[in-house]
């Protein structure tokens, strides 16, 4: 376990919820797809003095004194995330994934603007435009599909909407699509209709970055991302663009969208960056897809419905009503088993946001702790078991033991 020493001195009750989340951590099984979990390294950045520094504005241009050794440490993650997507310029700043996108939104548009992106229960993201987001409030979003028939993304579909509305930008990103996106398609159609390209890559930025999958960051004008999830870092964001665009990025996040910039968590950044850029990461960025389309094909295998039929990423959505029950109620069972997942609505789900019929499976987490093909096919047996068995409990506590063995063989790295 972890040293906190003085947490523990001085805040016995906040440290005892530390633990318990530590032994949680531990012992169960992490198969949500937006989480992962970070080295040591990444950790102890994440509790330097670099917390104790306001720094307000970019390196070599801050409005506050002091801030020499910010600089150094913000111009490294910089440029290692310049050399990770062979990006011309980058701001990691952003403190989060949706303050990212409202930041390339302001520098790009004025409200009202046409904005064409992926609906939400087709696997895009609140912040694509969702009536209840900020996006959907300020700017005037259309929306695209997956096909019906094959979950996937239709680009004849996608350049008809295009073509009609006239959008000024166009969203290409997920946050539950299990596919590889044409993200040169994406820009033809953009050029034809002159709009503006941005691209979401949050989901899948360590496979980008590793080069398991196609890069969009040299094609679009502008590109977001987290930098956790796949690219097994802290929480924050970054965004990348072409050089033409820089100053009206940089300005829509500062002063645009925040003020300082967490610089604890720019050195964890870094930190991060320079972990993906180790021949290390490409061999788990492969092992995560791996397990993840091996995944889908053992379901596939006991009857389950994926949507688009597979996956070519780290997640999967799968359609729990092909085995009688909705996605909030899988996740319940589930989570009584040890295994932590994500409900997720369907294309055109039938059911609410809430009680959707979807559960999101993902690999990353479960990947960094070194399991493979071997362990895939037991996880899915076992959640196999949980959801047939559901009224079971003795069976359910079985396999939450089974769950609990297998992970303590496979011990979280930075724990």
């Amino acid at each position: 376990m972890l040293n906190y020493k003085n947490l523990s001195e001085q805040d016995g009750e906040v440290m005892a919820i530390v633990q318990r989340e530590t032994v949680r951590q531990v012992e169960e099984m992490e198969l949500i797809a937006s989480e992962n979990y970070v080295s040591k390294a990444i950790l102890e950045a994440m509790a330097t003095v670099l917390t104790n520094k306001y720094s307000e504005g970019f390196p070599g241009h801050r409005y506050y004194g002091g801030n020499q050794f910010v600089d150094e440490v913000e111009t490294i993650a910089v440029e290692r995330a310049k050399k990770l997507f062979s990006a011309e310029h980058v701001n990691v700043q952003p403190l989060s994934g949706s303050p990212a996108n409202a930041a390339v939104y302001m520098a790009f548009l004025k409200p009202g603007d046409k904005v064409l992106g992926l609906r939400l229960d087709h696997g895009g993201h609140l912040s694509h435009g969702h009536p209840v987001n900020f996006s959907g409030m300020l700017y005037d979003f259309t929306q695209y599909e997956v096909d019906i028939t094959t979950g996937q993304i239709n680009m004849e579909k996608v350049r008809e909407i295009a073509l009609r509305e006239k959008p000024k930008m166009i969203v290409a990103g997920y946050s539950a699509y299990s596919r590889e996106i044409e993200w040169q398609k994406f820009k033809e159609i953009a050029d034809e209709v002159g709009a503006f390209t941005f691209a979401d890559i949050a989901h899948t930025a360590g496979l980008i970055a590793a080069r398991e999958m196609n890069n969009p960051t040299p094609i679009f004008d502008v590109v977001s991302t987290t930098t956790h999830k796949t690219l097994r870092g802290p929480r924050g964001a970054m965004i990348m663009c072409k050089e033409q665009f820089a100053k009206q990025v940089d300005r829509a996040v500062f002063p645009g969208m925040q003020g300082g910039p967490h610089d604890h968590i720019t050195a964890a950044k870094a930190v991060c960056f320079g972990e993906a850029l180790q021949p290390g990461f490409k061999i788990y960025a492969k092992q995560v897809i791996a397990n993840a389309k091996l995944m889908a094909e053992e379901f596939i295998k006991l009857g389950y419905k994926i949507i688009s039929g597979g996956t070519d990423n780290h997640l999967m959505v799968v359609d729990m009503t092909s085995k009688g029950l909705s996605g909030k109620e899988a996740e319940i069972i589930l989570d009584k088993c040890g295994i932590s997942v994500s409900r997720s609505t369907i294309p055109n789900d039938p059911n609410p946001p809430m009680n959707p019929s979807g559960v999101r499976f993902g690999t990353p987490a479960i990947t960094t702790r070194g399991m493979k093909q071997e362990e895939i096919k037991k996880i899915v047996v076992w959640i196999n078991a949980a959801i047939e068995q559901r009224e079971e409990p003795e069976m359910l506590e079985n396999i939450k033991k089974q769950v609990k063995n297998m992970c303590l063989e496979f011990p979280i790295p930075s724990i």
